[in-house]
């Protein structure tokens, strides 16, 4: 690529504008689902192009297809669909969290309840084979409370990063050539 304030162009050569669609939709263009093959190839491409680079996707068209003027209903279909996915993204980074927080609550309760059980049998019973029930316990409590951790540390990470790059490519600049 050359200077880093220059568009990164994901280009697409279709025979047809309907190429681009799902063939089961019945929608017009602008409400149509990208076919999952043209979304793949898209985002593969996108995710290969620097982070912070504008993104640019030239759609060339051997034909216009049975679409009166598909550079006027393309662009919006594509971006559209990357913003649809974008706001799917978020709504499964806040459902996430809603779980995680969920999540949370049990395992302190199952990390509280271990480590009541412990003090209980610690009072009441002693030996060796005591003490290696009281250890399962403690494992049993922070294997409880993984999960919870997992969610929060790790989890939300990959769905972020596809929220962004569908961000990029719902705000991507979309030209459409014919010829």
């Amino acid at each position: 690529m050359a200077a880093s304030n220059s568009k990164g162009v994901i280009e697409l050569r279709l025979t047809d504008g309907a190429q681009l669609f799902n063939n089961l939709d019945p929608f017009p263009f602008r409400e149509r689902d990208l076919s999952a093959e043209a979304e793949h190839y898209i985002v593969e491409w996108a995710e290969e192009l620097p982070k912070k680079q504008p993104i640019e996707i030239v759609v060339h068209l051997q034909s216009s297809g049975s679409a009166p003027d598909p550079a006027a209903h393309i662009p919006a279909a594509i971006t559209g669909w990357f913003r649809t996915k974008e706001r799917d993204e978020a709504r499964a980074i806040r459902q996430l969290f809603h779980d995680g927080r969920l999540a949370f609550l049990i395992g302190l309760a199952g990390l509280s309840l271990c480590m009541a059980l412990i003090w209980l049998l610690t009072q009441a019973f002693e030996g060796a084979f005591m003490r290696v029930v009281q250890e399962s316990l403690v494992i049993v409590g922070w294997v409880v409370i993984w999960r919870p951790a997992e969610m929060f540390l790790y989890d939300w990470v990959p769905l972020l990063r596809r929220k962004t790059l569908y961000r990029r490519l719902a705000d991507a600049t979309v030209t459409v050539r014919t010829g």
